[in-house]
């Protein structure tokens, strides 16, 4: 069984294509284009369901054409709109860390060069230049810069970013 915490989002089915089955996918992260994997998650009725891909051709920066196993018909495609769709974790190795957006990264813990907790990373802030965590921490929710001149170390199956913060940068 899938579960939600070793996964992340990267998209959605938002509707059918043609009647053999295939369904337009609107995604932000085009990963399951960068790393090896054979199938996508979707959320069917709350539950994760592995698809496997046939082929996808890409329509648009962000969205895909997809064909998944067993999914022959435009009547099954339309089971699969709206669905949000995931990528397992599992398949991110520790040199893959430039291939994922930083929605990846939400639900990871964030410590400082001490191994003291700073908190979870509950979003990401990417409207402006620099990108930023929206960290909930025991006091307060926090914005840190998702820089890579912070960031120490990355540990994805424990799911912990050690990050080197400006003094004062918590309590801005």
């Amino acid at each position: 069984m899938i579960k939600k915490e070793d996964t992340y989002p990267i998209g959605r089915i938002t509707k059918a294509h043609g009647l053999k089955g295939e369904v337009v996918f609107n995604f932000e992260d085009d990963i399951f284009d960068r790393v090896e994997c054979p199938y996508l998650i979707c959320e069917v009725e709350g539950i994760l369901v592995p698809f496997f891909m046939e082929e996808y051709r890409f329509k648009t920066d962000s969205s895909a054409l997809v064909k998944f196993e067993d999914i022959n018909s435009a009547e099954q495609a339309m089971q699969l709109i709206g669905s949000e769709v995931y990528f397992e974790n599992k398949y991110i190795e520790e040199g893959d860390a430039d291939e994922v957006s930083l929605n990846y990264f939400i639900g990871f813990t964030i410590k400082d060069t001490d191994g003291a907790t700073i908190g979870t990373i509950t979003g990401i802030d990417d409207q402006t230049e620099n990108w930023l965590f929206h960290v909930e921490t025991a006091n307060a929710d926090v914005l840190i810069p998702a820089h890579e001149d912070f960031i120490t170390e990355i540990n994805h199956k424990d799911k912990i970013i050690e990050m080197d913060l400006p003094e004062g940068l918590l309590d801005l």
